[in-house]
């Protein structure tokens, strides 16, 4: 008989081993509230359940929450949260003051949405370990001048320090998906302040105008967005930036000093 195809195309870790290991990189939980992204049919929730000192699960699928509810009524730190993820302002969800732990396996296809989206509540995060695409956890974690650095590995460094943990392949998960998954760790500690900048937005802003066509000179690209070509040769001079270098080649010291240069010239 063939597996019942997942409403969401989810799909569900089924590796014993992998999923303790998940669990064990977040470290001791007793006294921690944990952030759960997609908990399914409990896998790792039902780990996190016996360590945590409050486990807040987020889940989409209404059967699964219904399903996640009942398997753990009888867990009074275990709260089930119906919804989607990227409308649910995670920071209401974490007692003021306080710092999270949170861990999901992000769907695919809106993997770039979520952690863009956990970027913007990382002031309540201390630590995240997620799981992705392997292909998309190489760019996340790439280092400039790799050919998969880019605009998401830039992003995500700006606000986090990236390391990867181990890789599982398609047999780990029923169904199996036909890629590779990456186990990541996140430790929120973003770089802004450190760098000089005082507007996060308007640098991101910035980062998307370098990295628009990868292919392109930087020079080539905040053309593109409307910067004067002589401001731009000038500010690269004074910045230490060679005009005719792609964005994949600069550290992100050189690609904020470049954005400070511009934006007080």
């Amino acid at each position: 008989m063939q597996a019942r195809k997942p409403k969401l195309g989810q799909n569900f870790l089924v590796d014993d081993v992998a999923r303790h290991r998940i669990a064990d990189a977040l470290g001791e939980l007793s006294a921690r509230t944990v952030l759960k992204i997609g908990p399914g049919h409990g896998a790792i929730t039902s780990i996190l359940a016996e360590r945590a000192g409050r486990l807040v699960c987020i889940e989409l699928d209404r059967a699964l929450a219904a399903e996640l509810r009942f398997r753990f009524r009888n867990h009074p730190n275990v709260e089930i949260v119906e919804g989607d993820v990227l409308e649910t302002p995670l920071s209401t969800l974490i007692p003021t003051g306080e710092r999270a732990l949170l861990i999901g396996n992000l769907p695919y296809y809106i993997t770039s949405d979520i952690l863009l989206h956990l970027f913007t509540h990382g002031a309540a995060l201390e630590l995240a370990v997620v799981m992705m695409q392997r292909e998309v956890a190489d760019r996340v974690s790439a280092t400039p001048g790799t050919r998969d650095f880019g605009l998401l590995s830039a992003t995500t460094q700006m606000h986090a320090e990236a390391s990867s943990l181990f890789t599982l392949p398609p047999e780990a998960f029923q169904p199996p998906p036909e890629v590779w998954s990456t186990v990541l760790r996140l430790r929120f500690q973003p770089r802004f302040t450190e760098l000089g900048l005082t507007d996060p937005a308007a640098f991101d802003r910035f980062l998307k105008a370098c990295f628009q066509q990868k292919r392109k000179t930087v020079l080539n690209n905040l053309r593109a967005a409307s910067y004067p070509v002589q401001q731009i040769a000038m500010v690269c001079q004074t910045a230490g930036v060679d005009p005719v270098a792609r964005a994949e080649s600069l550290s992100l010291g050189r690609l904020s000093a470049l954005y400070l240069a511009l934006t007080s010239a």
